[in-house]
């Protein structure tokens, strides 16, 4: 059997038409070079097979094979709720299991699913054969999430975590993102922020909520759950928007904080339908996915959602060769993007 041929500096820096020097320097982290260049660099190496001598030392000390002779199969199980942000999710997850020969295959959880009928259904969706499975954000409808919880295969949450659950989970930092946005607006001259988003129907929802209260509280500012829009989007779209625009009217916040990706389009919308200009009478921010091509450039926290498909496949292969250490919960930061949807007070 031929050897495979050991990828070197050499081979990235020719095809990137780079010095040595600079693709060493992108690697290890270094700066003098742009985000582009340095991207362009990481992907190419990825691509190619390149492990730097700390990625090999770290892959003997977590006991993971940088060339595994068995080719696993990971299930990613999602539901239609999470569908616009899981596609960045498996992507992160096929770029790094495709370093090491493995696959991940994305699988739909039924949304008739009940805890009655998911014996029947685990067994005929051949879960069970699965080296691994990434649990997606918003499956918790129906107690169907904590059955997963439960399978008898290796799992990772991509999820916050609920209380005593045993599972390791990685999940782009959203507490973080909304102490980013209040911090903006206040060193913008922001003190009338208006908060919207549910504060209900998911963990990292409420967690968005609880971010933001302590945010404001780091300057003395008590937050009046009144003044803010706090119910779900879901339930009646129009009288929602209404209700919305009602407390917007009566408060007259110089600024808005959307936490919901699916809210902030329709936040944007109705500003304009009231004669309010974004970001002359009224900045906004919006924790979007991704930005959009219905809105305009918005100010936001940049949510590091393929990095986290990307970071969960290493604890899963973590986790595979290490079954009995303990659990971790790990959260992924992203950084601040200063659009065109904020001004200065």
């Amino acid at each position: 059997m031929r050897r495979k041929k050991k990828v070197t500096l050499q081979h990235i820096a020719d095809q990137l038409g780079l010095t040595i020097q600079t693709v060493s320097k992108a690697l290890k982290g270094k700066s003098g070079m742009s985000e582009e260049t340095r991207s362009e660099i990481v992907k190419t190496a990825q691509q190619l097979g390149y492990l730097t001598h700390d990625q090999q030392r770290t892959l003997v000390y977590d006991r993971i094979a940088a060339y595994p002779l068995v080719k696993r199969r990971f299930v990613l199980l999602q539901n239609e709720q999470s569908l616009n942000f899981n596609r960045l999710l498996l992507a992160g997850l096929h770029d790094r299991f495709s370093e090491f020969g493995h696959w991940v295959e994305p699988m739909l959880i039924p949304s008739n699913l009940t805890p009655q009928s998911y014996p029947q259904w685990l067994e005929n969706s051949g879960i069970l054969f699965a080296e691994g499975v990434f649990l997606a954000p918003r499956l918790s409808h129906d107690g169907i999430e904590e059955l997963l919880l439960q399978v008898p295969v290796p799992r990772i949450l991509l999820n916050f975590p609920p209380p005593e659950s045993r599972v390791d989970s990685v999940i782009w930092d959203v507490y973080e993102a909304v102490y980013q946005s209040v911090r903006y607006f206040k060193r913008m001259g922001h003190s009338r922020i208006m908060y919207v988003g549910d504060t209900v129907t998911q963990r990292g929802f409420r967690l968005r909520w609880q971010a933001f209260q302590e945010a404001m509280l780091e300057v003395n500012d008590q937050v009046d759950p009144s003044q803010h829009v706090l119910n779900p989007y879901e339930v009646n779209r129009s009288s929602w928007v209404q209700h919305f625009i009602a407390k917007y009217t009566i408060w007259k916040p110089t600024a808005i904080l959307c936490s919901i990706d699916e809210q902030v389009a329709p936040v944007y919308y109705a500003l304009q339908e009231a004669g309010v200009r974004v970001p002359q009478d009224c900045s906004l921010i919006g924790i979007l996915n991704e930005q959009s091509d219905q809105l305009p450039s918005m100010t936001r926290p940049l949510l590091p959602i393929k990095d986290t498909g990307y970071r969960a496949a290493d604890r899963m292969l973590w986790r595979i060769a290490n079954p009995h250490l303990p659990f971790e919960h790990i959260r992924i930061r992203g950084e601040f993007y200063a659009g065109g949807s904020t001004s200065s007070l």
